[in-house]
């Protein structure tokens, strides 16, 4: 059963797929959504705990439940799966955004066509976290991001036709170049006269990528991959995208999707060219501090709830690119713990928001006002996320962000240290935009009477939200969990296996 669960995280998706296609009333595609989504909840939280026991075992191998078909010899192109803690977290994060993206989902417009492509993008999701076969890893890449065209296009609001081909065709562009960067890794993935391998796991043991093509290949990479963590300058897509996809779009793309590009930074590019990384890794090092505080400077200036959180998570996805360039255990435990902290509170401010303007019929904070009045429930969470992303103790945005710069300051150097204080005021920014979002909406007189008849959240809605409070409380509170989970990843033990300090 062990050597096989990871497969199950594939299989469960396309059941699902099968289930709603054969499903004939909207009843019946909830029911197959929200059951799918709870056995991959279930399957995570069974994946954790077996793991757990694993390492606690004495198991100290750098990835476990291995397993490997092939699939075309030729090429050497296998099915290799396998995982570690980062990898879970970004499983059990999945997981969570996708049953709360579902119950957020509940009323929407052509539910059969929706959910066939939301489970599409979710199954290449999971496949990308399980796979250490970079042609499979990228051909799951490639499956998560082409359903967001249609779910934007087809579902979304506002210019959605414009910010879907906007999407569409700068993650493409990043696409281009991880692709010729995986396929020049591969030509060089093993010693001369050694059989050529995609599998992550030998790539990094042999460590025979020469110096010279490290250079050449890791800025391809880094940059394929950080387009799509919204890396200035190649983040405009982000905001546009966020602010004309639907509910459950906006939170797997800002809460799941968007992972997938700090993750692969730190699985392809530093993980198996780590000379590269270490030379020109001050160069992206100045581009995600950009990142930090240019969107949160940008979130400040807006008037449109989505576009806010969009630069919000511009700047917060910036944060962990910018730690995990600091290569030491300190601010790389934090960079994952940051993407599992925004995961889930951007999924419950998009869930918020949409359900906000479900009801108000805007998103501009200039036409609403005394919100709190009239659907406590919504507002409180609202607060509560707000104060998720400003990094109240007790929640799990300040766990997440202290952990980096206290990370980041480990490095003694002046250009470390500047860029590190220049990124912790980004905390002030935040919590600029997020009070005044707060002030201007929930509190104050009513602006519209006719707001006055709205009604607070029904039973999906506070289940979907609830469940995203809990965990964004869990983090807060129990850090130590999540954060001896992902820390053997970053082990002195393991660094050395691929070359660094």
């Amino acid at each position: 059963m062990l050597s096989n669960i990871l497969i199950y995280f594939v299989v469960i998706p396309v059941i699902m797929l099968a289930g709603v296609a054969l499903s004939r009333n909207i009843k019946q595609i909830r029911a197959v959504a929200v059951t799918g989504s709870l056995a991959l909840t279930a399957l995570s939280v069974y994946l954790l705990v077996e793991y757990l026991g694993l390492r606690a075992a004495g198991d100290e191998a750098p990835m476990l439940f291995l397993q490997s078909i092939p699939w075309f010899a030729p090429l050497h192109i296998n099915l290799s799966v396998g995982v570690d803690g980062i990898s879970i977290a970004m499983i059990i994060l999945s997981s969570i955004i996708l049953l709360t993206g579902s119950f957020a989902s509940w009323t929407i417009a052509q539910p059969k066509a929706f959910f066939l492509w939301l489970i599409l993008l979710s199954t290449g999701v999971f496949g990308f976290f399980i796979s250490i076969d970079l042609f499979t890893m990228f051909m799951f890449y490639e499956v998560a991001l082409i359903p967001m065209y249609l779910l934007i296009g087809v579902w979304g609001s506002g210019r959605k036709e414009y910010s879907a081909m906007k999407l569409t065709l700068m993650l493409m562009g990043g696409s281009a170049f991880l692709m010729l960067s995986l396929i020049g890794i591969y030509y060089h993935s093993a010693p001369e006269g050694s059989q050529l391998t995609w599998n992550l796991l030998e790539i990094a043991h042999h460590n025979a990528i020469p110096e010279g093509w490290q250079k050449l290949l890791f800025p391809m990479a880094f940059v394929g991959f950080g387009v799509l963590g919204a890396m200035f300058p190649f983040h405009t897509w982000s905001p546009d995208g966020h602010a004309s996809a639907p509910t459950a779009v906006s939170m797997l793309h800002a809460g799941v999707l968007m992972k997938l590009g700090g993750y692969g930074c730190f699985r392809v590019a530093i993980y198996l060219m780590p000379y590269a990384a270490q030379e020109l890794g001050w160069i992206f090092l100045v581009l995600t501090g950009i990142s930090v505080v240019y969107g949160a400077f940008s979130a400040c200036v807006q008037t449109d709830l989505k576009y806010i959180n969009a630069y919000s998570s511009v700047s917060h996805c910036g944060l962990v690119l910018f730690a995990i360039l600091m290569f030491n255990t300190t601010a790389m435990t934090g960079a994952i713990m940051q993407m599992l902290s925004h995961g889930l509170m951007t999924a419950l401010f998009f869930a918020l928001i949409g359900m906000i303007y479900g009801r108000t019929h805007t998103r501009d904070i200039r036409q609403m006002g005394g919100l709190m009045k009239i659907m406590p429930f919504l507002c409180v969470c609202y607060v509560i996320a707000g104060m998720a992303s400003l990094g109240l103790p007790g929640l799990s945005g300040f766990v997440a962000e202290m952990t980096i710069f206290v990370g980041s300051f480990e490095h003694t150097d002046t250009f470390h240290r500047v860029f590190t204080i220049l990124a912790c005021c980004s905390i002030v920014i935040t919590a600029v935009y997020i009070l005044r979002v707060v002030g201007k909406i929930l509190f104050g007189p009513v602006y519209d009477k006719h707001h006055l008849a709205l009604t607070d959240a029904t039973w999906w809605e506070r289940t979907s939200t609830v469940t995203l409070i809990i965990s964004v409380a869990a983090i807060g509170c129990f850090p130590n969990f999540f954060a001896s989970l992902i820390r053997f990843t970053f082990s002195p033990e393991i660094f050395k296996v691929i070359g660094m300090n």
